[in-house]
């Protein structure tokens, strides 16, 4: 599967299909808040380049109008955003961790959380 670098809007858009499911262009102009609204011609377009990367596909046709769905996950798309984050740090986690910690925006439960999670990848590996 590729790994299709989505720009904010089209995250946006993303998020409306892994909401809602299938919907039209209309839908989803329709599922953006009324002030800041992007013109239909806006979404129509940024869909069409959604469908280019193969992060989304019609789903059917109804009349003229195409009826599109999410054809990548929110899990995959978020991977895909993590590991491009994490590129411009040549791959590096510590910087990444520290500034969540000085933040606060890293919670003891966030560390039990990715504790438990490297055990288990670690149970994992000593399986094979």
């Amino acid at each position: 599967m590729p790994r299709p670098k989505l720009t904010k809007l089209e995250l946006r858009i993303m998020e409306v299909l892994w909401t809602r499911g299938a919907c039209s262009v209309r839908e989803i102009q329709d599922a953006f808040p009324e002030p800041g609204r992007p013109a239909f011609t806006t979404i129509q377009t940024t869909i069409y380049r959604l469908e280019g990367k193969q992060a989304v596909h019609i789903a059917k046709r109804i009349g003229n109008a195409n009826i599109f769905e999410a054809a990548i996950s929110r899990r995959t798309a978020e991977n895909n955003l993590v590991d491009d984050f994490l590129s411009l740090f040549g791959g590096r986690v510590k910087p990444v961790i520290a500034r969540l910690i000085e933040s606060g925006k890293l919670s003891l439960d966030d560390v039990k959380e990715a504790e438990q999670a490297l055990q288990k990848l670690e149970r994992k590996g000593k399986s094979k």
